[in-house]
Order: C-alpha cells, then sequence, then structure tokens
C-alpha cells in the first residue's frame, strides 16, 4: 500500500502542475515567424511528425515529406466565396481563433483545451492551381499524434458539406 502511494502522489503532482502551466498559458509556445505566402508557398511542413501541408512536395528531400503530405481544399465557383465559407467555418470550431483574414489568406490558432497547446493553421487561395492551400503545425513536441491531420480531415468534411 506504501508503495502505491509513493507512485501516485507524484504522478498526480506532476498531472496538476502540467495543467497548471498549461492554463496559465506556458505550454501555448511562441508564434512561429515563418507564417505568410513567400513566392507562391506557404512554409516547409515541420522537421518533426507535428504538421500537415498540401505543398509538402515542393519541398523535396524533406525528413517528414510523407507524413506532412495532405491534400488541399477543393471548392467549386467562386475562390474568395469560398474562403469566406471557410472562415465563418472555423470560426464557429470550438478552441479556434482567427488571427488573420484577407480575402486569399486565413492564419488560424487552435487551442487544446487542458494543457493549451497551441497549433498554428494557414489557408491560401492559390490561384494557380484553384484549390485552398493549406498548413497546420503543433508549436510544441516532437510528435502530434495525428492531430492537425485530424482536424484538417474534420475542416474538410464539414467544408465539402
Amino acid at each position: 500500500m506504501k508503495f502505491l502511494l509513493w507512485a501516485i502522489v507524484p504522478l498526480t503532482l506532476l498531472a496538476v502542475g502540467l495543467i497548471g502551466a498549461g492554463q496559465a498559458g506556458y505550454l501555448a509556445g511562441q508564434t512561429p515567424d515563418v507564417l505568410g505566402v513567400h513566392d507562391g508557398r506557404l512554409a516547409a511542413p515541420s522537421k518533426t511528425p507535428n504538421s500537415v501541408s498540401s505543398q509538402a512536395d515542393l519541398y523535396p528531400g524533406h525528413p517528414q515529406l510523407d507524413y506532412a503530405r495532405i491534400a488541399p481544399l477543393r471548392f467549386t465557383g467562386d475562390g474568395r466565396a469560398a474562403l469566406a465559407r471557410l472562415a465563418t467555418l472555423l470560426k464557429q470550431m470550438d478552441r479556434s481563433r482567427v488571427v488573420i483574414e484577407r480575402p486569399d489568406y486565413l492564419y488560424v490558432q487552435f487551442q487544446t483545451t487542458w494543457l493549451r497547446f497551441v497549433d498554428d493553421a494557414e489557408f491560401w487561395l492559390d490561384p494557380v492551381d484553384g484549390v485552398i492551400q493549406l498548413r497546420s503545425a503543433s508549436r510544441l513536441g516532437e510528435g502530434d499524434l495525428g492531430q492537425n491531420r485530424k482536424r484538417i480531415e474534420q475542416i474538410r468534411k464539414r467544408f465539402s458539406q
């Protein structure tokens, strides 16, 4: 019984400490300085498996190319109207905040519930390919357990309805 108590108490204190640090904003990380569209490209995927990008193939030899590769968002009709509809959808999502909204570009931050980790997502209306290019990446950690891909696929499903 004593051993169990010695194991449970430190683990409980660690969990409470982590949640407290997250709630205080210490696990949010810093806003990346690579955001935006540069020469018709969003930033490269992260070098660790914690991001997805519809433009991953523009970075051949990237160490996480297979993990990061994801399809862009497709639409019919007017691209700017499609991006405006996407912005409305993103604003309705839990724990999302649209930081930049332009007719051809969206920058959104998603925050987890307990630890308040922040993921940065970008959506760019690509006039050449006629799609919405995207990139979503975790700020902290070596991996994201597939969360950026899962979120983008949920967005894709809602966007296509």
